[in-house]
């Protein structure tokens, strides 16, 4: 009995689905960082106060702001912060007893740029 050829052809251009978001691929340094603050984004809780942090009126928010918005422990929110601190989105400056949070505005950016089509 003879085999059949079970060959299968692909069409280069039905191969490709859609056109490719980026003409080039970000360097593995940006890309470690960018994966970073994603990561820390991840979390509902961190996305939340990011949020704050970011449309904080002032461009910085007391933790003593941040605190009351939850109804986690204070060490928890401590934990959240100090994530999104490490991963580069905040900084944090002590004033007396409280602790200020501002936003990173070129890693925002480069987050955005990244997540953005148009461009």
């Amino acid at each position: 009995m003879p085999k059949s050829s079970s060959a299968v052809v692909i069409d280069p251009e039905a191969a490709q689905c859609c056109a490719p978001i980026a003409q080039s691929r970000i360097p593995a340094e940006a890309a470690g960082t960018l994966a970073q603050a994603f990561k820390a984004l991840g979390d509902p809780i961190r996305l939340q106060m990011m949020s704050m942090i970011a449309s904080a009126e002032d461009g910085e928010i007391c933790v003593c702001d941040i605190t009351p918005a939850f109804e986690i422990s204070g060490p928890t929110i401590s934990h959240h912060l100090k994530v999104l601190k490490e991963s580069g989105l905040v900084t944090a400056e002590r004033r007396a007893s409280w602790v200020y949070y501002r936003a990173q505005p070129g890693l925002m950016r480069q987050l955005s740029a990244l997540l953005d089509t148009n461009a």
